[in-house]
């Protein structure tokens, strides 16, 4: 059994590269104000102290990502209630 072949336009192309594009550079970002500022000496820049000496990020990470997780999976169990019962 032989596969149609799909093909793809530009404008698919052009929003699939936009939508990896801001995910790694949102990825990235996130990484560096978490892991890599801390590595980092002290400036004169107020957001880059306010990443340093952030002491609550961790304590509040793991609560808010229970209710996050729970939200996620209620949509996903419903999105294939949906797709199953269409």
């Amino acid at each position: 059994m032989k596969l149609p072949r799909t093909t793809t336009t530009t404008g698919e192309l052009f929003w699939g590269y936009f939508f990896v594009t801001i995910g790694s550079v949102s990825f990235f970002g996130f990484v560096f104000a978490v892991i890599a500022s801390t590595l980092f000496p002290l400036s004169q820049n107020p957001l880059n102290q306010g990443m340093k000496n952030d002491r609550y990020y961790y304590c509040f990470l793991v609560p808010l990502t229970i209710p996050v997780i729970t939200v996620a999976v209620y949509f996903h169990w419903l999105s294939m209630k949906l797709f199953k019962h269409a």
